[in-house]
């Protein structure tokens, strides 16, 4: 797994231009349908610039910008979740103008977080074009002595709530809560804002294991510093293909959240065409490829209708999970 893990960050920002620029040569123009785009499109990340997110979103503005001579600009609307983000694509004008770069799992979710939510996602936004995949995963300190996932559920069953955990995102917090129904155990939860601030305590052990967001995992495992036990996903991902998965214990866990381009409902289809056609294009790219991986995910290239139909599973699957963690609703 470690060889997977090099890139630095000079590498990354230089994958970011190396793919934007391939991108370039290979795709200089792209079919165009009407006059659409005429001005700059923009995209809203749902976290602040600088954020992992925001890198991710960039990236892609950058090389779709770079293969087809179009402005791209990104617009940060960070707060709520993402919940602000969603809702201000989900009422722009239906032009196509306005693209939500995001982690469709996430939107899902906070569908299931609200009393009477802003917007139902599978109604109120369209799909434009699949990104990645990319499930949380379950690590400890690496001066921990516990050296794989069959250790730690035994000692989450022989600890019970005098053992502890740290998550850091709803995703964390959903992924812990299957988890631990399914193996019985019920250990004490410790919250943190943001994973880079729970990893100090990863790593002096002060929490028993953490459930993190797969950059942090990722970049984290490289350094040395956590080990990472298994993936929430179904099935191993080929980004750490010595990772198991829950399911291989005789668990039923499957969470893997998906990156993914969105529009207003109601955008015309062929808008919705050049969109994805430009999304294809750089995501072809095995540069594009080569970053997503990075970024702890697994390319996914999706049709329209695929990431529409992920989105209606995925507020199926988050009412559930939502429920089963007790998260209260605002």
């Amino acid at each position: 797994m470690m060889d997977l893990l090099k890139t630095t960050r000079r590498q990354l920002l230089s994958l970011v231009g190396a793919a934007a620029m391939t991108a370039a040569v290979s795709a200089p123009a792209l079919a165009q349908t009407g006059d659409f785009p005429n001005r700059p499109i923009t995209f809203i990340c749902a976290f602040p610039a600088g954020s992992g997110a925001d890198t991710l979103v960039r990236y892609f503005a950058n090389a779709i910008q770079e293969a087809t001579g179009h402005t791209i600009i990104v617009d940060n609307k960070p707060g709520a979740a993402g919940t602000i983000s969603a809702e201000f694509v989900a009422r722009s004008d239906p032009d196509g103008y306005t693209v939500y770069v995001h982690s469709g799992f996430s939107t899902a979710v906070n569908y299931s977080l609200w009393n009477n939510p802003a917007i139902d996602p599978r109604t109120d936004l369209r799909g434009v074009a699949g990104i990645n995949e990319q499930p949380f995963f379950i690590v400890v300190g690496v001066e921990s002595t516990i050296q794989s996932i069959e250790e730690l559920n035994a000692y989450l069953l022989a600890e019970g709530e005098n053992a502890t955990y740290g998550t850091s995102a709803t995703s964390g917090r959903l992924l812990a809560a299957q988890y631990l129904s399914e193996l019985g155990a019920t250990p004490t939860e410790v919250p943190y804002r943001t994973g880079i601030e729970m990893v100090p305590d990863v790593v002096n052990l002060a929490v028993d294991f953490a459930v993190t967001d797969p950059v942090t995992a990722m970049v984290q495992a490289r350094e040395g510093r956590v080990r990472v036990l298994a993936t929430g996903s179904g099935s191993r991902m080929d980004i750490a293909p010595d990772v198991p998965s829950l399911t291989e214990y005789g668990m039923t866990v499957d969470q893997v959240g998906v990156w993914a381009a969105w529009v207003p409902a109601g955008t015309p289809d062929d808008v919705v065409a050049t969109l994805a056609e430009m999304f294809g294009t750089v995501m072809a790219e095995q540069g594009t490829q080569d970053f997503l991986r990075t970024m702890g995910g697994v390319p996914w290239i999706a049709t329209p209708e695929e990431v529409d139909q992920r989105m209606r599973e995925n507020v199926e699957q988050g009412a559930f999970l939502v429920d089963l963690a007790q998260l209260p609703r605002n």
